[in-house]
């Protein structure tokens, strides 16, 4: 019996399983394109026209195997309390993934930069824009560094630590750091 010769979807499954697989069994440090490639069955310049690196090929199966933050916005009727939901849904993903991984990514991070901090800030542009329907926050005071902050305080945190993020520091960020600013940037104090 011939085979079919794999393509698209089905293709970029096995190959992302395949990654999956590999990290299992070897880890992030020791994973390489050309094993993914042997395990999935194809070859490297098939991975290299979908993902230019290794990084980019896990952050790819990371998110095959995860439900993306924007695909359920937490919405509890306040901005602290959508802020706090998203943080702790984040911190809880990052709990997914071995911490090899996760290390490993980072080190890479300029590699992969764009698709770690570009890919959420319309999750909480849609939190910034229900608050601001509630009169919580007046869009105009905020840019998109601090509309990415939030995340970006939770990915360096991660960064830093290499530890699980206690909820403490979740509650820290947004209640110390990014409620503040928003209300600071929402009512602005008048130059003397």
């Amino acid at each position: 019996m011939a085979s079919t010769r794999r393509r698209g979807a089905a293709l970029e499954d096995a190959i992302l399983a395949a990654a999956w697989d590999e990290l299992d069994d070897v880890g992030y440090a020791e994973l390489t394109m050309e094993a993914v490639a042997a395990r999935a069955r194809t070859s490297k310049a098939v991975l290299y026209r979908r993902w230019p690196n290794r990084a980019r090929l896990m952050i790819a199966a990371m998110r095959q195997r995860v439900t993306p933050l924007s695909a359920d916005v937490p919405d509890t009727g306040e901005l602290r309390g959508d802020l706090l939901g998203l943080l702790r849904r984040a911190a809880g993903r990052y709990r997914e993934f071995d911490a090899d991984l996760l290390h490993g990514l980072l080190a890479e991070l300029p590699d992969v930069q764009s698709e770690i901090v570009g890919t959420n800030p319309d999750t909480v542009a849609t939190i910034l824009r229900r608050a601001a329907g509630r009169g919580e926050v007046d869009l105009a005071g905020v840019t998109p560094r601090i509309a990415r902050l939030p995340l970006d305080l939770l990915r360096h945190e991660i960064a830093v630590t290499h530890a699980v993020v206690p909820d403490a520091v979740l509650v820290e960020i947004v209640d110390d750091i990014v409620l503040p600013l928003l209300a600071a940037r929402s009512h602005p104090q008048p130059s003397t």
